[in-house]
């Protein structure tokens, strides 16, 4: 299941607006606010389906009840672009448990590249919901490579969440054939359609971790 929120108007479209502008996103601080601000809506959309139980509240006059999230929860972000998407998502999920997962693009000297997983760190995903975070989702490779290694440390999750700022269609389609039978539903803000030869979104954002953290060696 994919939902591209775009496809309805939102404020969203502003925050997308200004990460996609080659003007307002040279402004570090606020590109990153606003990867930010992806993360919690999209984190608002996916509260709707969660499962929920009602709980009582004492209020200073009496009691209330009140239908709150039954299942717990895991934020798991590709390092480092997922990491102001992630802050987002943990300003709405507050009481979330956090996993990252250090992966690179390898490349040969033909210009294809691999996957590299530098390291795993997760709490237990063992009937939990997962959040995975790769703001770019292009061939699909990384956050493929990233989930799996996920599981592989943390067991399995009851449910996962992907989320992306700007998705392409081959990178979608991509998950699809190889975690179909995969409890997975894919977020994402904006799905666009081209890549170049080197898997770069079109017309994309650019290099999201360059804009927020600076340029990498």
């Amino acid at each position: 299941m994919i939902k591209v929120l775009d496809r309805e108007n939102s404020i969203l479209n502003r925050f997308i607006a200004e990460m996609r502008d080659q003007t307002i996103q040279r402004d570090a601080m606020r590109f990153r606010r606003n990867l930010e601000r992806v993360g919690e809506v999209m984190a608002y959309e996916v509260s709707k389906t969660l499962s929920y139980k009602p709980e009582k509240v004492i209020t200073p006059l009496g009691e209330s009840e009140i239908e709150l999230p039954a299942q717990q929860m895991v934020v798991a972000s590709i390092l480092r672009a997922g990491i102001p998407m992630h802050n987002g998502v943990l300003n709405i999920f507050d009481r979330a448990e956090s996993g990252f997962v250090s992966a690179y693009r390898k490349y040969s000297k033909s210009g294809k590249f691999t996957i590299d997983v530098e390291s795993v760190t997760t709490p237990s995903l063992e009937g939990k919901i997962l959040i995975l975070i790769d703001p770019m989702l292009a061939t699909g490779a990384s956050i493929e490579t990233a989930y799996r290694a996920l599981c592989e440390r943390g067991g399995t999750p009851l449910h996962t969440h992907f989320m992306a700022a700007i998705s392409a269609t081959d990178g979608v389609e991509y998950v699809e054939r190889h975690l179909a039978i995969e409890p997975i539903t894919i977020w994402t803000a904006a799905l666009d359609s081209e890549l170049t030869v080197k898997s770069y979104i079109v017309p994309g954002i650019g290099d999201t971790g360059d804009l927020a953290f600076g340029e990498k060696l």
